[in-house]
């Protein structure tokens, strides 16, 4: 049975959350402030974490900050009150795999976790090699011919969605939606900022890439997965 961590400090909230998902057929506990959402999330004990932002002791960003952190790659869902695109960016960058702006509908909710536990077990590879580069998904680890390199979490998820198309072009629309949400207004510039930064840390010669591959006008690719990937 999937287990979930609810993290949530309202108990009239937190128990309709317990109930939702029990009637969906997920184990659920509950957990009342950050400090508590920290020490059981890093226990590794869950499928998933349903995060609030607005927290005792510690808020829902800092835990999220602090399990990745800790290596804990549990997929974590913020529930926010806060409509602000850059902060749902934000939840993003620390980490967290989506986000659900409250008042949302139990449908509206189920369908965003089985989205992500769909996604999160879609069996993208451990671990990917192409030209000098490996990447650990399960740790979110890089090297470049066997250096650290230190790429963000949104970088990661960038380079995730283009290996798992395996050479299929996507548009900058089809990566915002995979990478950054549905509904979150990100501009094709913020995207071409992320693969122009992904190909300096990664490409040999960043201005003539080889594997973040772009097609004028539609999108990008990531190279011929036959010649230039390998996974483990």
């Amino acid at each position: 049975m999937t287990r979930i961590l609810v993290v949530e400090d309202e108990p009239g909230i937190a128990l309709g959350l317990r109930n939702d998902l029990t009637m969906e057929g997920y184990s659920v506990e509950v957990a009342a402030d950050g400090e508590a959402a920290f020490e059981r999330g890093r226990a590794g004990a869950f499928d998933l974490i349903l995060l609030d932002v607005m927290l005792p002791r510690k808020d829902g960003f800092a835990v999220c900050r602090e399990l990745r952190r800790a290596g804990v790659k549990t997929p974590v869902i913020l529930l926010t009150a806060r409509a602000q695109e850059a902060e749902k960016v934000l939840g993003l960058e620390l980490g967290a795999d989506d986000y659900v702006t409250k008042p949302f509908s139990p449908l509206e909710l189920c369908a965003r976790i089985k989205a992500v536990l769909r996604r999160t077990a879609s069996g993208q590879p451990n671990v990917c090699r192409f030209g000098e580069v490996e990447l650990d998904f399960d740790r979110c680890l890089a090297r470049r011919a066997g250096a650290p390199v230190d790429l963000t979490p949104l970088e990661f998820k960038v380079l995730a969605a283009l290996i798992e198309a395996r050479g299929r072009l996507l548009s900058r629309d089809q990566l915002i939606e995979q990478v950054w949400g549905k509904g979150v207004s990100i501009t094709d510039r913020v995207v071409d900022n992320h693969i122009l930064n992904l190909r300096r840390k990664l490409e040999v010669t960043p201005t003539q890439p080889r594997h973040l591959l772009s097609v004028r006008g539609l999108g990008y690719r990531f190279g011929d997965p036959a010649e230039n990937l390998t996974e483990t």
